[in-house]
């Protein structure tokens, strides 16, 4: 019997569209673009058919002989949602923190959708059904989700009522007896060429009046005129001087839809602006899936700690105050994620309306804040304790074994490394930093949660306030008691 690992490579030859290069990717699992990246997957995948570890990352459905990934795993206690967690951070120690959209972030919207399918059944007719048919169907057949939310740059100063804009945003072309007809784009989708299913629907409010924009969609990748145009590939098959690139290229693109037909029973919702806006802002759903984000933030935090202090003590500077105040900052990061992460659980409590067992959402938006500014910041630590030393690297390992092989060992020595080792360290450092990949990473972890602004304005705005200005009025009602009693 084939591999989970095999079945998923395997079921990515489906007829999809994928545009890289000028190129329609016909074998995308053997495609230079993918192929590092899909092994790591393959791998991920496997660990649930490996019965020594798949208690890690899984759980046994109810009336099944099968497990199925954590992310899954509707958490109606402590337990479950501690069970998701070690779920999460499996993955992300597997890979380091560095593939941030493995399916487990849209696995757990959906999982909270289903959790609360009869709450948001009121939404519209039929949508609890659907839910349920769709949760089912991807927990079982261990599908790989993403999502797309945005619409694309054309010109942020007009809206959906210049016919320009419009016609370009994803919106509806007319009904048929199968389903919608929707035209448009959708960005940012990461993991687009793999993923089986997308989650579409807008990001933003809209008012009713545009109503063709506004729906809550589930699009099969391989769906008849839906073309995913991917980035350029970052990529790199030289593993050993390209570790993390040759692993871990998670592919952008933007979704092109071109007449695509959207069965009824993938049609969340269609036409109601408002209802569309009460399922993208479903607290609950959204909780669970914003505390996978934060769990794998930790893991990343970790791995550019452990190579910063790496770094440091090869090359003999980890005993200079001034570095060891920068590698002490990378420890707070870690740290202040942690405790965020472990209030939010610790704080976790049940949802009255469906049950779901929920973190504390404060703190898990206070920690996607703040990843915005600490990810930018642990990067130019690395850079400022590695200096010059990142540029000072022969072009390939593989050098150390040809003729120059003895002066290169003499003169790239460390203070606690071998040549060859250092060598291999600051490449390693590299390809966070410096390489296409590295340089992807930091725009990623700047705006992946969504514009950095808004972000903490909201958690202003839906902050109950009067929690610390009511302490304010109440001494300064003090002091005008006092100052009356005093004068009278």
């Amino acid at each position: 019997m084939a591999s989970r690992g095999k079945k998923f490579l395997d079921s990515l030859r489906d007829g999809r569209n994928v545009w890289i290069d000028d190129e329609r990717v016909e074998n995308l699992p053997e495609h230079p673009a993918f192929s590092g990246t899909l092994d790591t997957i393959g791998g991920l995948f496997d660990l649930l058919d490996d019965p020594k570890r798949r208690d890690n990352i899984g759980f046994a459905v109810p009336g099944r002989e099968a497990y199925a990934h954590s992310s899954f795993l509707v958490p109606y206690s402590q337990e479950d949602l501690a069970k998701r967690s070690q779920a999460f951070d499996y993955w992300a120690q597997e890979t380091n923190g560095v593939m941030s959209r493995l399916s487990d972030y849209a696995r757990s919207l959906v999982t909270g959708w289903y959790g609360s399918r009869k709450q948001l059944g009121k939404l519209a007719r039929g949508i609890e059904s659907k839910i349920a048919a769709y949760y089912e169907h991807a927990r079982d057949s261990d599908a790989f989700l993403t999502t797309s939310l945005l619409d694309p740059q054309i010109d942020r100063s007009k809206g959906l009522d210049d016919d320009r804009i419009a016609d370009r945003y994803l919106h509806v072309v007319r009904e048929t007896e199968e389903g919608i007809i929707v035209s448009g784009a959708k960005m940012i989708a990461t993991g687009a060429p793999y993923t089986h299913d997308f989650l579409i629907f807008s990001f933003y409010r809209l008012e009713s009046k545009y109503s063709k924009h506004a729906h809550a969609l589930i699009v099969p990748a391989n769906s008849k005129g839906l073309h995913i145009v991917c980035r350029e590939s970052f990529a790199d098959n030289r593993g050993a001087d390209h570790p993390l690139s040759a692993r871990y290229d998670e592919m952008d693109a933007v979704l092109l839809f071109d007449e695509v037909l959207i069965p009824w029973e993938r049609v969340l919702l269609y036409g109601d602006a408002d209802a569309v806006w009460k399922l993208r802002s479903h607290l609950s759903s959204n909780t669970l899936a914003f505390h996978q984000t934060v769990v794998r933030f930790v893991a990343k935090l970790e791995f550019i700690a452990g190579v910063t202090f790496a770094i440091a003590e090869s090359i003999g500077v980890n005993g200079f105050l001034h570095i060891q105040e920068k590698l002490g900052e990378l420890i707070t990061q870690i740290d202040t994620m942690k405790a965020l992460l472990i209030a939010s659980e610790t704080k976790a409590k049940a949802d009255p309306a469906t049950g779901l067992w929920i973190p504390e959402s404060s703190f898990i938006d206070t920690a996607r804040s703040l990843g915005t500014k600490l990810y930018p910041r642990a990067i130019e630590i690395m850079q400022q304790v590695g200096g010059g030393g990142f540029i000072q690297t022969p072009s390939s390992l593989s050098q150390f074994g040809g003729p120059i092989g003895e002066l290169l060992n003499r003169y790239f020595e460390g203070a606690s490394l071998n040549a060859e080792s250092k060598v291999q360290l600051f490449k390693l450092a590299w390809d966070l930093i410096g390489s296409p990949l590295g340089s992807r990473h930091e725009l990623y972890e700047r705006f992946y949660a969504g514009d950095p602004v808004r972000g903490l304005a909201n958690q202003y705005l839906s902050a109950d306030k009067t929690q610390w200005t009511d302490r304010v009025w109440q001494l300064l009602q003090k002091s005008r008691t006092q100052r009356s009693g005093a004068i009278s």
